[in-house]
Formats: C-alpha cells, sequence, structure tokens
C-alpha cells in the first residue's frame, strides 16, 4: 500500500501519530531537545487520548520556537520553516478530518525536509511521487524517510494503540540520522 493509503485508511490516533513523528524527526531543525514532544506521545499513550491534547499542546510550543522563522536562505532554513509550519499547524482540537490533513501535510512536509537535507540528488522535483510509490530514483534519505512514514502506520494499523512504543522508536531513530545530517552539514559550512 502506498503512503497516500496508508493516511487515507488510518484512524485518528493513527493519524497523530503520523504527524507527531513526522514533526519529532525534525525536532533538531527547531533546535529542541530530544524530548520535546514527550508531552504529546504521552496524551497519545492515555485512553482518553484528546483530554489533554490542548494543554501539552501549549507545553510543547512555549518548549519550541513556534514563532515565524527569517525567510529562507539556505537549505537547512527552508527546512526549519517546514518543521516550523507542522509544529504550528497542530490541531488543538482534534477531529479525524483536522487530524488527517495535518498528518498529510506533516508527510509531504517531512520528505521535503529530508530531500531538501540529503547530499544525494532525488530524481523526483516532487515528493508527490513518492508518497504514492513511485520510489525509482530515490535518494538515499528519502527513501528513508518514506520506510519510516509507512512503517508507523502500518505497526498502528496492526497493533492499535500497543504500536505506539514501536512507532516511538522509529521515529527516534530518524531523529538521530536526521540531527547527524544537519551536524555534518553545519561542520561543512564551517
Amino acid at each position: 500500500m502506498s503512503l497516500v493509503e496508508l493516511i487515507a485508511q488510518a484512524d485518528e490516533r493513527g493519524l497523530a501519530v503520523s504527524g507527531l513523528a513526522c514533526l519529532d524527526r525534525c525536532v533538531p531543525l527547531l533546535g529542541g531537545e530530544d524530548d520535546s514532544l514527550r508531552p504529546l506521545w504521552g496524551s497519545l499513550a492515555e485512553t482518553d487520548t484528546w483530554e489533554e491534547w490542548g494543554a501539552q499542546l501549549d507545553q510543547v510550543r512555549a518548549k519550541l520556537d513556534a514563532g515565524d522563522p527569517d525567510p529562507a536562505v539556505t537549505d537547512e532554513d527552508e527546512a526549519a520553516v517546514l518543521a516550523r509550519r507542522m509544529l504550528a499547524a497542530i490541531p488543538a482540537e482534534p477531529s479525524a478530518g483536522a487530524l488527517r490533513t495535518w498528518a498529510d501535510a506533516c508527510s509531504v512536509a517531512a520528505l521535503q525536509v529530508h530531500r531538501l537535507l540529503d547530499a544525494a540528488e532525488d530524481a523526483a522535483s516532487c515528493v508527490t511521487a513518492r508518497r504514492e510509490g513511485r520510489t525509482d530514483g530515490m535518494s538515499p534519505l528519502v527513501a528513508a524517510e518514506l520506510r519510516r512514514q509507512v512503517t508507523i502506520l502500518e505497526l498502528l494499523a496492526s497493533h492499535g494503540a500497543g504500536g505506539l512504543r514501536l512507532a516511538l522508536h522509529v521515529s527516534t531513530e530518524g531523529r538521530r540520522v536526521l540531527r547527524a545530517v544537519v551536524s555534518r552539514r553545519a561542520r561543512g559550512r564551517a
């Protein structure tokens, strides 16, 4: 199944986890600590997922700089703008429609972030083809991000709330990879 199909079939929790995981992998671009999104991850583990969501979201936004960024000059700047947009767009009062829109936008943004930061060229000019399953000529960083997004949605579809810990593990691995890429690019500019 393509990523687009998996997002279309996901339930509310799956959509929230999918979007949050995309943002979680991009936290290094926001200057955040690895546990910056922990309150929202915790909300998703609760029986009444949405009871504390709004308060947890306010806490996360206060921790991470969600303000308007400076205009993008470099690929890293553009990637950070995309990450801030993901953070700003988190629905404060989640509904299936709002979460689906947000998860879909996060999927596109996260793939675009990885495309911008990949040293290798991606044969596709946009990430839409990748999300639909056309993967010929895909760059390694984009391919890994696509696999992570698909894996997380498959884990949640097959394990329900029990797949949350596994999804967090997959996302943590991706965050470490992106943090290393950002660090390597910064050293290259120094």
